[in-house]
């Protein structure tokens, strides 16, 4: 998953989801050592364990 997220959605604005209710959003900054690091619209950074994905799609 790691290398197929920095091949596809590196520095992208995309959504990810890892179950419940939530949906993390914003761009994808770093993603290694098996954590993808997002910058949100705030500027703040979110970091999301890539084992933890279900689904990733890019933000229209």
């Amino acid at each position: 998953m790691q290398s197929f997220i920095v091949e596809h959605y590196l520095y992208k604005d995309v959504d990810i989801y890892a179950g419940g209710p939530d949906v993390f959003r914003g761009k994808i900054e770093a993603c290694a050592d098996g954590v993808v690091t997002l910058k949100t619209e705030e500027d703040k950074l979110t970091h999301i364990a890539i084992d933890k994905i279900i689904a990733v799609w890019a933000k229209d």
